[in-house]
């Protein structure tokens, strides 16, 4: 089997590619910011969790991951609430 680093790096290349068909299929604003946001979630988790190794530091992992969200929840907020979005 595999190692963790090369598992993440396989996960974080068919992220990649996900993020870049859904670029590629012509959605665009609103619609678009809702598709990929939450690939880059995933993707900033897996580089947290296995390159930097908070996996072994469960407490800061989760403090990581909480602000993360907080993040990401207002990324999403304003690619909904902004006026004028495509989509």
């Amino acid at each position: 089997m595999t190692n963790p680093v090369t598992r993440a790096w396989i996960v974080l290349i068919v992220l990649s590619a996900a993020s870049t068909a859904i670029a590629a299929s012509g959605m665009q604003g609103r619609m678009l910011a809702l598709a990929v946001l939450p690939i880059a979630w995933v993707k900033a988790q897996v580089v947290l969790n296995r390159y930097l190794g908070l996996a072994q530091a469960p407490v800061i992992a989760r403090g990581f991951a909480l602000s993360l969200a907080a993040f990401m929840a207002l990324l999403i907020g304003l690619a909904v609430a902004v006026p004028g979005g495509q989509g």
